[in-house]
């Protein structure tokens, strides 16, 4: 990683109350060395410079830190390439991580790179968050559902809700909410949820407009 996308991580990550330290640093250098060889060959995503991955990927990953427990059970839904679940269990390892990703290429890369990372208590699964046999599997077993790029709200929390233990809660991470999405809110509040928090705000040395939703599972 070229030092001046090293510092934008280090510093950007101190914004979201993470230090990282020289080996947690080698990680996240090698999982980029890894992505951006991967993406030569796949389609992982199109992002393709090392900034852009420092920024779009993986602080945008690290952006949920501040509203998860030091210990909790999450499913990451519409994963992709490990995004947010593997920068997140990277600097909190004590998180337990499902993904689950309707592109088998992607899962492919995140069981990859789980692997020459030494990750533990991180699993990838392939399929789609409908399928009855992963509701059956996995039902009521996590204590948060996140997701940076999965649908709009509505569908994300329907789908969600047999995921979650009561008192459960969903982090939707989005980009700039739009008033269409605020206005949806209050049909969204009919379901058994309750909106916490929305949290708009701009991704470090950068102008992307981000917002971060939590809702909780009444």
């Amino acid at each position: 990683m070229e030092t001046e996308n090293k510092n934008l991580l280090i510093e950007g990550a101190k914004a979201f109350g993470i230090h990282l330290d020289d080996k947690i640093l080698e990680v996240f250098d090698l999982f980029l060395r890894e992505l951006l060889k991967w993406n030569q060959k796949i389609n992982l995503t199109a992002i393709q410079s090392e900034k852009g991955i420092v920024l779009k990927h993986f602080l945008d990953s690290l952006s949920a830190h501040p509203y998860l427990p030091k210990t909790c059970s999450f499913l990451d839904i519409g994963s992709g390439a490990g995004f947010p679940g593997i920068p997140l269990k990277i600097v909190q390892p004590s998180l337990e991580v499902t993904s689950i990703d309707s592109t088998r290429k992607k899962v492919d890369f995140q069981r990859h790179i789980i692997r020459m990372l030494g990750l533990k208590g991180i699993e990838p699964i392939h399929g789609h968050i409908q399928d009855k046999e992963i509701l059956q599997s996995m039902g009521g077993q996590f204590d948060i559902v996140i997701s940076r790029a999965f649908s709009d709200l509505r569908t994300l929390l329907i789908l969600s809700l047999p995921f979650l233990k009561r008192g459960g809660r969903v982090l939707a991470m989005r980009g700039d909410v739009s008033s269409e999405e605020i206005r949806h809110l209050q049909e969204i509040e009919r379901t058994p949820y309750c909106l916490q928090k929305t949290v708009p705000f701009i991704l470090p040395f950068s102008d992307f407009k981000r917002t971060i939703l939590l809702f909780e599972k009444e």
